[in-house]
């Protein structure tokens, strides 16, 4: 698979917002806590909260962060 993704690289890579952990699902890393699911690109994540595709039920990154904002460190 051309964007495979190093298990010991996935094993430190942590969302940006949440810090939690990411896993891998299809061509999308997903936070742990949160459900922001971030693009893999030409087998590179794309860790920006920007490009993250909201959760179901969250129409935007303001409303996420005010959500989750227990999660997310200072």
């Amino acid at each position: 698979m051309s964007d495979a993704i190093d298990a010991v690289l996935l094993e430190i890579l942590v969302c940006p917002l949440t810090r939690s952990k990411l896993r891998r699902e299809g061509d999308e890393l997903v936070a742990e806590v949160g459900g922001l699911r971030y693009p893999i690109r030409d087998g590179i994540p794309v860790l920006l909260a920007d490009a993250a595709k909201l959760p179901e039920g969250v129409a935007s990154l303001e409303e996420f962060k005010q959500k989750h904002q227990e999660h997310i460190p200072d």
